[in-house]
């Protein structure tokens, strides 16, 4: 294994709240590394359209990736590929190591690998990502105005988020795979008494089908009756769950029962120069201006832990 390489902080995820922690903290004069298992920016890049972010009327994903990447980087943060398997403390200093066999050392840690979104895993479904199938309504429900769309799954976030549609759609409809709704009963009621909305019990879904240019559709199965079916639509909005990426976290005793990392509102975890921000975080909103926001504020923090340090 090569000699570990040193740094004041290590930042883990190089998504929109990393990058906006490595300028904060790079602008401060610490030496600062990113390290993100794939490129910067991460779902970013797999966004076509942003409407929602302060300063930008429309704005490409990949695009305002590149001007984040180029503002963490101005102050001399670095980046690094690699996906961190654990973190370790030494004293004061935490070692975190790769899949790579590369080993850093740092004063400080940011977590910022956020979390991902449970799929149905059906044909489909990967196909048409970014062609009608969505995993987020407020990034992309604007593309769907006046459109029949489908919500998939029967917890507060598909829910909730159905009820958001409805102010863009024609029509909502929410498949559920039970025979009931998981979802609180104050969120239970409002989607009631909305008109534009629809629920389908004991429907999974099996396929989502489309033509040449965009989804058409999807194939149902009935998990009561056995009865097969196909329902028309322009658009699919999954909502089965998210987990978040802290399997390399589970040793520093900084994580609830799901999975998330705990923090308070300076982004600090229960040790003692690891921080976390973004998605990462149990959050009632995943957006990019809330991990950017976490990001600023663990930016600054881990520069006055460091200084406290001296």
């Amino acid at each position: 294994m090569a000699e570990s390489k040193q740094y004041d902080v290590v930042i883990i995820g190089a998504g929109p709240g990393g990058m906006t922690a490595a300028m904060y903290a790079s602008r401060a004069n610490l030496s600062v590394l990113m390290l993100d298992r794939g490129i910067y920016g991460g779902n970013l890049n797999n966004t076509a359209e942003i409407e929602n972010y302060t300063g930008f009327k429309s704005v490409k994903g990949p695009e305002l990736a590149q001007q984040m990447y180029e503002g963490a980087t101005q102050f001399g943060a670095e980046y690094a590929y690699g996906t961190v398997t654990k973190v370790e403390l030494d004293g004061y200093l935490k070692k975190i190591t790769t899949d790579m066999d590369e080993t850093y050392t740092a004063k400080a840690v940011v977590i910022a690998t956020g979390s991902d979104q449970r799929h149905l895993n059906v044909p489909g479904e990967e196909e048409f990502g970014g062609r009608g199938v969505s995993y987020c309504a407020v990034c992309d429900g604007a593309f769907f105005k006046g459109k029949h769309l489908i919500v998939v799954g029967g917890g507060d976030a598909a829910v909730e988020e159905g009820v958001y549609l409805t102010q863009l759609a024609s029509k909502v409809t929410v498949l559920v795979r039970r025979d009931e709704l998981r979802a609180e009963p104050i969120i239970q009621a409002e989607a009631m008494n909305n008109d534009k909305i629809e629920f389908v019990y004991n429907t999974s879904v099996t396929e989502i089908v489309g033509d040449d240019i965009k989804v058409t559709g999807v194939k149902t199965h009935n998990n009561k009756t056995g009865e097969d079916g196909e329902m028309a639509a322009d658009g699919v909005f999954i909502y089965v769950g998210n987990f978040p990426m802290t399997a390399a976290f589970k040793n520093l005793d900084i994580l609830d029962d799901q999975g998330w990392v705990k923090t308070d509102e300076r982004m600090r975890t229960a040790v003692p120069g690891i921080f976390a921000i973004g998605d990462v975080r149990e959050t009632p909103l995943r957006q990019v201006a809330t991990a950017v926001g976490d990001g600023a504020i663990a930016g600054q923090q881990v520069y006055q832990y460091i200084k406290s340090m001296a």
